[in-house]
């Protein structure tokens, strides 16, 4: 039970930020291309990369790695909206932006968590 609750507190808080992140991040743009979910997305693979890193390296204990990843970076990144804003993207005939936002989006997200274990295997 108490790692249940661990995890359920961490994508309170992931979810939380990854609001507030995602609307300051979009209000820098003005475009109807998500920026703000690609940002929130590439950060968090990233951290999971950092997290798990350091979770290899015997930092992270397993609670804490799944209050971490599971719970927080589960919260804060959003494979939901990224499918819904690319189907959008694709409903409008955005064609050209929906197809950018997938390749950016996977691209991106494998770069910054094999960066994000990578800068952890490292130091």
């Amino acid at each position: 039970m108490k790692i249940i609750l661990a995890i359920g507190l961490g994508s309170f808080i992931g979810g939380i930020a990854r609001y507030l992140i995602s609307i300051f991040i979009q209000n820098k743009f003005l475009s109807t291309f998500p920026y703000g979910t690609l940002f929130v997305n590439i950060l968090g693979c990233f951290l999971i990369g950092v997290i798990y890193g350091l979770s290899d390296r015997g930092n992270v204990s397993p609670a804490w790695r799944l209050f971490l990843a599971t719970g927080i970076m589960g919260g804060f990144t959003t494979f939901s909206t990224f499918s819904n804003e690319t189907v959008s993207m694709l409903r409008d005939a955005e064609y050209v932006p929906a197809f950018s936002y997938v390749a950016y989006s996977i691209i991106l997200g494998l770069a910054a968590t094999f960066g994000g274990i990578s800068l952890i295997k490292y130091l």
